[in-house]
């Protein structure tokens, strides 16, 4: 036995030095040149019929053992997961989701009517009459909005209000961000009731706060983090479109294999509205209610709006943007 092992494993070492060899020459797998890939996919399954041959000839628990390992270790370059990486995060925010807003512009841009229309329309509304804005917003709200505003933001509040307060803007602000994708899957008409509901909304709250009188306190307020939180709203709702717009436009494919085709693209658009909507929390916990002076506030506000919109528009342009 000892005879037919030696020259089984004299015949076969080659092979298995050689995957060895590439295990060790590259951290990751993902990476490699497709002719390599193959290649390591081509020893990987030699390897593995060698084990399964080691083992019913009952070669010696040695040979299995290290057999055994080095498939284990080739399975796992060739299946496992591609390794999490920093600068994946880094080319998502600085080219991909910027380019992924511009190839879906259409989507973006009725979003953004869907949001500021209802918005202007319950802004005016509430301004000429309150009793339109009540019938839009719960009495309750309405007197704890004009309550709310009725201070100067600029006398700041405490810190610890101030950290719980960027908590619950977390919360909030992702869970109607995720109401407005999520809802897209009912063929791309969730998403648009709810930019309507919150564009109504927001605009209702905004105009009853200016008729009683403190316009000026909510502008300063939300001006500075609602370049970020209401463009996030805009974008989460335009994924949602282009998830309900996959489902009713599959080109020839099922309505899953359309969704499947567009979900790196909505992932991409998720993941950097997540990103926005915690730089505008934390805004809004910290910097718009802080005692920094509002002419200082609505300047910063402005360039904000500017980077915002400059950053959605020409960000990743140096390179050939990917194709829908």
């Amino acid at each position: 036995m000892s005879d037919l092992q030696d020259a089984w494993v004299a015949e076969r070492q080659g092979d298995w030095n050689e995957l060895a060899a590439l295990m060790g020459q590259y951290r990751s797998w993902h990476r490699l040149p497709p002719a390599t890939i193959a290649r390591a996919g081509s020893l990987y399954r030699s390897v593995s019929a060698d084990l399964m041959h080691a083992r019913s000839a009952g070669y010696t628990p040695e040979l299995v053992a290290f057999l055994d390992g080095l498939a284990g270790r080739a399975h796992a370059g060739l299946y496992s997961a591609p390794p999490y990486r920093l600068g994946a995060i880094v080319d998502l925010l600085a080219r991909e989701f910027p380019r992924t807003v511009r190839r879906h512009w259409r989507f973006v841009a009725i979003a953004a009517v869907l949001f500021a229309g209802p918005g202007l329309v319950g802004f005016v509304g509430s301004i000429r009459s309150q009793g339109f804005a009540t019938q839009i917003l719960p009495e309750s709200t309405a007197a704890q909005m004009r309550e709310s505003y009725s201070h100067d933001p600029s006398e700041g509040r405490t810190g610890n209000d101030n950290a719980f307060m960027a908590g619950f803007y977390v919360n909030n602000n992702i869970g109607i961000a995720f109401r407005c994708f999520a809802t897209g899957i009912l063929f791309g008409l969730g998403s648009m009731f709810f930019l309507v509901y919150n564009g109504l909304m927001i605009g209702a709250v905004a105009g009853f706060v200016q008729s009683a009188g403190y316009g000026r306190n909510l502008m300063t307020f939300i001006v500075g983090h609602g370049a970020f939180e209401l463009t996030a709203i805009v974008i989460s709702g335009a994924a949602g479109m282009v998830m309900g717009y996959a489902l009713v436009e599959t080109d020839g494919l099922t309505r899953f294999g359309s969704l499947r085709r567009r979900a790196r693209d909505l992932a991409q658009l998720i993941m950097g509205v997540a990103v926005m909507l915690a730089i505008a929390a934390c805004l809004e916990g910290f910097w718009s209610p802080s005692h920094v002076p509002r002419p200082v506030k609505l300047t910063v506000a402005a360039l904000l709006w500017i980077s915002v919109m400059a950053y959605l528009a020409l960000a990743g342009r140096s390179g050939r943007d990917r194709s829908p």
